[in-house]
């Protein structure tokens, strides 16, 4: 089963100060697409989507108990790229039968959007991480 990749959804940047990241970016002509909060362990963190044409960035921001894991990153860090896929499931079948080291246990949900997303995620050669999602409609 072939793997079908539309395009490259965005690219995640934890971040320590949302709003100011937020400003940084409208300056660069980018628009908050969506807000959202998620869960994590050490709390709610923060997650917006800022958009520029086709281009999406999307800035996150641990809880305050998680906020070393981004400061100890030294001098900013890319977390992930992520591509776009019309059904997560197949994807995932997909990349499970080619044999791809995935992180998850199945596709996770996260009320981002209007109906949400989901999501999963690879592990390249170098331990840089490939999400695979879809926007649900």
């Amino acid at each position: 089963m072939p793997i079908k990749i539309n395009h490259l959804q965005h690219i995640g940047i934890p971040v320590t100060d949302i709003k100011e990241s937020e400003k940084f970016y409208q300056r660069l002509g980018f628009a908050n697409a969506m807000t959202a909060q998620f869960d994590h362990v050490a709390g709610k963190g923060d997650v917006i989507m800022m958009q520029l044409g086709d281009i999406i960035v999307e800035l996150y921001q641990m809880p305050e108990a998680a906020l070393d894991e981004v400061r100890n990153r030294g001098n900013g860090h890319i977390d992930h790229i992520a591509f776009d896929v019309d059904d997560i499931d197949e994807t995932f079948a997909a990349v499970k039968e080619a044999g791809f080291t995935i992180i998850e246990l199945q596709p996770i949900f996260l009320q981002f959007w209007t109906k949400g997303c989901k999501y999963f995620n690879i592990v390249g050669p170098d331990g840089e991480r490939l999400e695979f999602n879809q926007i649900l409609k």
